[in-house]
């Protein structure tokens, strides 16, 4: 049974979701809301003395946690060391009343002109709501919590550019980081159809990766790449994504602990709520050794999502045999991984400043609505509400956000380079946001 920490919840199952609030789960999102633009619009937000004080409790005992993930969430946030009485006592300086506490931007090193552009930068093709509930159902519906971890997550992306390896085409990349192209090339790390629940697949076969054959550097950004592309693959209402590490020839030699402990930081800390499986196929007994140590990183969440094959008619209980290639046994597709290299003027719309000035001006006008909308909807039963029914702001509010995600991709083609799911034949990625997984039976 998961212990939980006073102000937590479990998310109920077949709720938690964009579509599936429970009444008490809308109210959470309001609430993140109200804050993130409270936040967003002075850099400070005045909150309740009993949020802080929980969440600083969490930080301190996270700090003696196994989990190298949380350990390190632990050092870095608003609540490390001790910030609630400081909180505290600011919001009484400023005036508020007893029993409330100010948090502020500057503590996560983040800055008003940074967050909203970051925020919406991360939404991407997302409804934005998914984004905030990722990260909500992430640290069990403790809004303070919920929104140091999106913060420091956004800090993160700032730190590491991630903009810049999520937009950049892939020349751009390969001249940055050595050998990013043979990475690619490897099919060490590559992604090709869905699971029998929709997620979208990616395969990791372990016996082709040598820690010493390139720089960690270019791993940790062919990891960051392969996710931003990932995420642009999924469609509502699928959200999380499965993971096959095929140990299949797996030797010591083979084994990189700090990618490995990359790949759970990231996943944890950063992409929230985005594991729906991991398969561990065909461990050797070698392997075991190595479990032993890994698994105690693991956050119980997601240690709970792996799962074990050891022969290839094993992965059918989790992958349909015709989107399983024909490369384990069972598996009907004839797929055969091969990176495509970019094409003579597939990034051309990228030079196309006029068209990109116009769509990246619609897109921002459609967020700036949806801003304008969530706002009406939070201030429903107050003495700022506009007296529209919550039916009817709720309508238009989640018109908006499929008006988003189709302006999204409309402008996508003018800000980010085309990669290998734009060059298949046909298309995987469509321009409409639309995925088409092609398999050879």
């Amino acid at each position: 049974m998961t212990k939980l920490a006073k102000g937590e919840i479990l998310t109920p199952p077949g709720t938690g979701h964009v579509g599936t609030l429970t009444p008490d789960q809308k109210k959470t999102l309001k609430e993140v809301w109200s804050i993130v633009f409270s936040i967003a619009d002075s850099g400070e937000a005045v909150i309740p003395a009993t949020m802080v004080e929980e969440a600083e409790k969490e930080a301190k005992s996270a700090g003696g946690s196994k989990s190298s993930t949380v350990q390190a969430a632990a050092k870095a946030g608003w609540f490390s060391g001790n910030k609630a009485a400081k909180a505290e006592a600011d919001a009484k300086a400023a005036g508020h009343a007893p029993g409330m506490a100010k948090v502020s931007l500057d503590d996560l090193g983040l800055s008003v002109d940074k967050l909203r552009p970051m925020l919406w930068d991360n939404a991407m093709g997302d409804h934005p709501d998914a984004l905030l509930l990722r990260f909500v159902r992430a640290r069990k519906w403790n809004v303070t919590n919920a929104l140091n971890m999106m913060f420091k997550a956004f800090k993160w992306r700032l730190d590491e550019d991630i903009p810049a390896v999520k937009y950049s085409t892939d020349e751009e990349l390969n001249k940055q980081y050595p050998k990013f192209y043979e990475q690619l090339e490897s099919g060490k790390f590559y992604i090709h159809g869905t699971d029998s629940e929709n997620r979208i697949v990616a395969y990791l076969n372990v016996r082709l990766h040598h820690a010493s054959d390139q720089p960690a550097t270019t791993l940790e950004k062919l990891t960051v790449y392969v996710m931003e592309c990932g995420r642009v693959l999924l469609e509502h209402p699928v959200e999380t994504v499965c993971l096959v590490f095929d140990l299949t020839g797996f030797t010591l030699s083979n084994m990189d602990f700090a990618m490995v402990k990359y790949l759970v930081t990231v996943f944890e800390a950063y992409y929230p709520e985005s594991l729906g499986r991991i398969i561990i196929h065909g461990a050797p007994f070698v392997f075991w050794g190595v479990w032993k140590v890994i698994q105690p990183w693991l956050d119980p969440v997601v240690a709970a999502k792996v799962c074990f094959t050891r022969s290839d008619p094993d992965l059918l209980q989790y992958i349909p045999a015709n989107h399983l290639p024909d490369r384990y046994k069972g598996g009907k597709d004839k797929y055969k991984y091969t990176y495509i290299h970019a094409q003579p003027g597939e990034n051309k719309r990228l030079e196309d400043t006029a068209t990109k000035e116009k769509v990246v001006a619609e897109w921002k006008d459609i967020f700036w609505r949806f801003e304008a909308l969530t706002r009406e909807w939070i201030n429903i039963g107050t003495k700022d509400a506009s007296g529209r029914s919550e039916t009817e702001i709720e309508n238009e509010r989640e018109q908006c956000a499929k008006d988003l995600r189709t302006a999204f991709f409309r402008m996508d083609p003018y800000i980010r380079g085309r990669n290998l799911f734009h060059r298949t034949s046909p298309p995987t990625a469509k321009d409409d946001g639309s995925v088409e997984w092609v398999y050879s039976n």
